[in-house]
């Protein structure tokens, strides 16, 4: 017995100084530590030190800023700026402040860990992970021994049916797929808005007059002749795409519009018609600001501004809401003056 225990204090002796042995060997293969220059010159280290409290000052100061802004910025303030269109100026400056705030953390923090906290290098010890060839055998004999026990190898017929069953399964996985519908194609740069089709309630299907729609006042509609065109395709693919949003403001709020001059409008006194369908995703719009004639889409904040050609002011939508001319009819009621001048709905890579 002390035989062996002596031995066993051999082996763990042994096993410890090869374990050191390979530790050194690994540290070996690694490069020379290089210092840096704020290892060994203190001006570049307090150097380094004045420029990660600057940035977290700056940060600070950004956030003060962000607090400033929004209480001070009102939301109905734009900010236009050459080249890139434009902006609510309170979502600029929370955008911009905040962001520098963040960002100024994050600088201050690699910059801390690059120039000042220790970079030596070090090298941990990691058991193996292959497993021990014991393991191995049993795995494999587990998995022979429940091969042999299912009857798989022995019993071709039920062998060769499961693997048909199994190659035929997915199929009807890939037919329910088609349930998702065709490809837009060019659907949505189709409407059944024309030349002269009368604008109704999209809940009355009563036309439409401007003395319905009261300064401030904004009215879903549709075209006329819609229930019509929903019967002859059998389905409600016009309703989602036709759908539009009849809203007065006084004339001289209307920064720009989309198209028209001055013999051919595309509004009436003030009142104008646009998509109500977003241009990100195709959500349906229905939340006005009057005070700011700002359009918000529900699902992800797109904002539009109806003032100024519906172009965007803040959100993830790329494009303006489309404008539909219109004017008045021989009888006062409000008609299309023409199609929509551009795809309504969200963008989408068949659109050029």
């Amino acid at each position: 017995m002390s035989h062996n225990t002596d031995n066993g204090v051999v082996e763990a002796v042994e096993g410890e100084q090869s374990d050191a042995a390979r530790l050194a060997h690994d540290e070996s293969q690694l490069p020379a530590h290089r210092p840096r220059r704020t290892d060994y010159d203190p001006r570049a280290a307090k150097r380094a030190e004045r420029q990660v409290a600057i940035m977290f000052g700056l940060s600070a100061v950004f956030t003060i800023l962000f607090v400033v802004a929004f209480v001070q910025v009102g939301t109905e303030e734009v900010l236009r700026i050459p080249f890139f269109g434009t902006f609510g100026r309170s979502n600029l400056y929370l955008g911009l402040t905040f962001g520098l705030a963040t960002l100024l953390i994050g600088t201050g923090a690699i910059h801390w860990a690059k120039k000042l906290m220790n970079d030596h290098e070090v090298v941990a010890e990691r058991h193996p992970l292959r497993s021990p060839d014991e393991s191995r055998e049993e795995a494999v004999a587990a998995f022979e021994a429940g091969a042999e026990d299912s009857g798989f190898a022995s019993r071709p017929i039920i062998r060769r049916s499961l693997l048909g069953a199994m190659a035929l399964f997915p199929i009807p996985l890939v037919m329910v797929l088609r349930d998702l519908g065709p490809l837009p194609g060019k659907v949505l740069e189709e409407t059944a808005w024309k030349p002269g089709m009368r604008i109704v309630g999209a809940d009355s299907g009563i036309a439409i007059k401007p003395s319905d729609i009261p300064v401030g006042g904004i009215v879903q509609a549709i075209p006329a002749d819609l229930p019509e065109i929903q019967e002859i395709e059998g389905n409600l693919n016009s309703r989602a795409k036709d759908v539009v949003l009849l809203v007065r403001m006084n004339p001289a709020d209307i920064v720009s519009q989309q198209g028209g001059t001055a013999e051919e409008p595309w509004d009436f006194n003030g009142i104008m018609c646009f998509s109500r369908i977003c241009t990100h995703v195709g959500c349906p719009i229905a939340l006005y600001e009057q005070r700011s004639h700002h359009l918000l889409c529900p699902c992800h904040q797109s904002t539009f501004d109806l003032a100024d050609s519906a172009n965007v002011v803040f959100g993830p939508a790329a494009r303006e809401l489309p404008q539909l001319p219109i004017m008045l009819d021989a009888e006062g009621y409000f008609v299309a003056r023409d199609g929509f001048n551009q795809p309504v709905g969200p963008s989408y890579w068949e659109r050029s």
